[in-house]
């Protein structure tokens, strides 16, 4: 197994460690390269885990400070970014409890997107598991009170999503689907903003902005995790030649040759396996 070590303050090797159920994480981690171009990166995909939006709260909250205790063991980070709605918004807590690190979590953008809505009508879009959180609740309570909040969740769109990257061809008709599941509801037709409440769905906003019938914002939190991470690392040191990204599978599946293609794509030009 590649293995990560620090091996002095001047050149401090240690990664920053982004973490998703799957492919969805990388929509975090290109923003997280345009503000940190010399940070090394671990990217974990628990594809062994994966779909995390159809698990019970409970699976979850089990499986996700477990696998990041091992994770953080192996791989020494100086920072875990779980670039996951699903995952921060159920197991956040208790991953912070277990380790003794900084942790950047994602949550929904909601107030981002009640800031730009002008309707005063917002779709959140994301993964079953995570439109059904009391933390949507809090949110939408804080940050839109005035609004109409729609929430529709869709495993397909996370399939489509991890389709797409890997190059294969997906059907406009799935992504209209997904998108009806909010433009459907009462209150669907004032609906101006969505929020990507899913790190997999900005891989295919071009996608849904193209099938929308009529022009929609679509918001997400990439910029805001990458700004979070930039605040949390100020004082350290990163080294003058960054090593190549590496990406880790849960899972002793082979990438597909896409998928491949599409990781070095965001600087992941090593794989390897938990």
């Amino acid at each position: 197994m590649t293995e990560v070590k620090p091996v002095g303050a001047a050149t401090d090797n240690r990664p920053l460690l982004v973490f998703d159920s799957g492919v969805g994480g990388l929509s975090v981690l290109a923003e997280i390269r345009q503000t940190l171009p010399k940070a090394p990166i671990v990217y974990v995909a628990d594809n062994g885990g994966f779909p995390y939006g159809t698990k019970t709260e409970a699976e979850i909250a089990a499986r996700v400070p477990a696998l990041l205790g091992r994770l953080a063991e192996r791989y020494r980070p100086r920072l875990i970014v779980i670039a996951c709605n699903t995952a921060s918004t159920i197991a956040l807590p208790g991953v912070r409890a277990a380790l003794d690190l900084p942790i950047v979590g994602t949550v929904p953008a909601i107030k981002p997107a009640a800031e730009r809505s002008t309707t005063r009508v917002m779709g959140v879009l994301g993964t079953d598991a995570t439109v059904r959180q009391p933390y949507v609740d809090d949110l939408s309570r804080r940050f839109a009170s005035d609004c109409l909040v729609l929430r529709h969740g869709s495993a397909a769109l996370v399939q489509l999503a991890e389709a797409s990257l890997r190059g294969e061809a997906t059907p406009d008709a799935a992504y209209r689907d997904a998108l009806a599941g909010l433009l459907d509801q009462s209150g669907g037709a004032r609906m101006d903003t969505v929020v990507l409440a899913c790190t997999h769905f900005p891989l295919v906003a071009d996608r849904l902005a193209a099938i929308a019938p009529r022009p929609l914002i679509f918001v997400d939190g990439a910029k805001g995790i990458a700004r979070r991470t930039v605040t949390l690392t100020a004082s350290e040191q990163w080294p003058e030649n960054t090593a190549p990204g590496i990406a880790i599978f849960t899972a002793p599946t082979e990438p597909t040759q896409g998928l491949r293609a599409a990781l070095q794509n965001f600087g992941l030009e090593k794989i390897d396996w938990l």
